[in-house]
């Protein structure tokens, strides 16, 4: 399974970074990085909430959660499928 971050290699993400710095200054990036931080944490929340929210409702109104579980193991197979297959053709590119 491939391990990179969002697509991007070990080089890529250097070169992101060395543009952040050239763009922003070493001085800012702290700043950026807390303010990114922060939104991330706050994305986490909204959708931690949204799942609790989810969840309570389906619970009050007996509605079974299961086929989500199942639909995420069918979704999270086909991404494992397309992976194997894309795998050989991302390396040798």
């Amino acid at each position: 399974m491939n391990t990179s971050f969002l697509f991007i290699s070990g080089p890529e993400i250097i070169v992101i970074m060395l543009i952040v710095v050239m763009v922003f200054g070493a001085d800012k990036i702290p700043e950026i990085a807390r303010g990114l931080g922060k939104g991330m944490r706050q994305v986490k929340d909204a959708t931690n909430d949204l799942k609790k929210e989810i969840k309570d409702s389906s619970e009050k109104n007996k509605i079974d959660t299961n086929i989500a579980k199942d639909l995420n193991k069918e979704v999270a197979a086909v991404q494992d499928n397309i992976e194997d297959i894309t795998g050989p053709i991302k390396r040798s590119m």
